[in-house]
């Protein structure tokens, strides 16, 4: 078999890629262990707003204008349902959170999202004395179906090869790559936390940290919009909520644990006062890195091999934008941002 390209994890990079990959007509194959859960873990926020301290996320204005697109186009591509917009309310804690809300409203991105009017409008089931910001522009992408279902759409084209990728098997010629019988142009690496046992790419400061979540079945709360507080609660449907996230440095499995249910259980509790019943907890590694900024780029010594990582907590938002840099990097020569290129660590 002969490939322009082969993709190694369908996370959100390597949808992106083989995505864009699509859209220029390039042929491509992608393994897929089902090694790496943060992808389908995470919530799949997209939020431009840094609401720990009221700042822009990194290039979010720019991201979501290619990122909403791109979901859209696959909803009705495959004929699936992946983008739930709705408001999101941060819950205030003190005076000092309204008055550094107001400051950072009137900032220019900052404005297209925060509205400058306090909420302080009593929500049943919701501790909040002292109000609520209100964020618009928001919403979630369901990773699960989007993932799943651009599993299915590669089966059905023969491009998803389910099976773990063994490195010791790639041969190299001047210009092209050899795996077994697949002989490409490209490698692109798009592995998550999985970059750690990648011989080519793990010298790369990527820092793994444990995220757990959990569902609930909350039928008392009855709200419409993501609550952000010291977790967030997101609503997913028939009164269940999506609670998150734990933020664990030391545990490098995908396993859940006690602890991080009672950490959420604990946290949730000061910020409803509903009944709700824990239907499921998952856990996942997110691939970080220490700047927060995505690892892309060529390797040094094999032109072939390629790295597509590093996204984060934002994936959703980044994954679209940093695929398409990527690709154009590779076919037309064009220079990636030096904050997200991996030169940065190799100089």
């Amino acid at each position: 078999m002969e490939v322009d390209y082969i993709i190694v994890g369908l996370g959100l990079a390597g949808l992106a890629l083989a995505e864009t990959l699509v859209e220029h007509n390039k042929s491509f194959v992608v393994f897929e262990d089902d090694s790496q859960k943060s992808s389908v873990v995470a919530g799949g926020v997209y939020n431009p707003v840094i609401l720990k301290r009221f700042t822009p996320a990194w290039n979010a204005h720019e991201q979501l204008q290619v990122a909403i697109p791109f979901y859209n186009q696959l909803e009705e591509r495959l004929n699936i349902k992946v983008d739930y917009k709705f408001k999101t309310k941060k819950v205030f804690n003190s005076i000092g959170d309204e008055n550094n809300w107001f400051i950072a409203s009137d900032k220019p991105m900052l404005s297209h999202y925060m509205n400058p009017q306090i909420d302080k409008n009593k929500i049943n089931g919701v501790i909040g004395d002292f109000g609520f910001g209100e964020l618009n522009g928001t919403g979630r992408i369901d990773t699960v179906q989007l993932i799943n279902s651009y599993k299915d759409y590669l089966k059905k084209s023969d491009k998803l090869i389910e099976s773990k990728f063994e490195y010791d098997q790639l041969f190299f010629s001047e210009s092209t790559i050899d795996y077994k019988n697949i002989k490409a142009n490209k490698v692109v690496f798009c592995e998550g936390f999985g970059l750690k046992e990648n011989p080519f790419f793990n010298h790369l400061p990527l820092n793994g940290t444990k995220g757990e979540t959990m569902i609930i079945h909350a039928p008392e709360l009855k709200i419409d919009f993501l609550l952000k507080s010291s977790v967030f609660v997101m609503p997913i449907g028939d009164d269940y909520y999506k609670v998150g996230a734990t933020f664990n440095w030391t545990d490098k499995t995908s396993i859940p644990t006690e602890d991080g249910r009672q950490e959420l259980k604990t946290k949730l509790d000061k910020v409803i006062n509903v009944p709700y019943t824990i239907t499921n907890q998952s856990a996942g590694i997110r691939p970080t890195v220490k700047d927060r900024r995505p690892l892309v780029g060529i390797h040094s010594k094999h032109q072939q091999l390629a790295i597509l990582n590093g996204l984060g907590t934002r994936g959703v938002m980044i994954a679209p934008t940093v695929a398409k840099s990527l690709f154009n990097h590779l076919e037309k020569g064009t220079e990636l941002e030096k904050e997200i290129d991996i030169k940065r660590f190799e100089a």
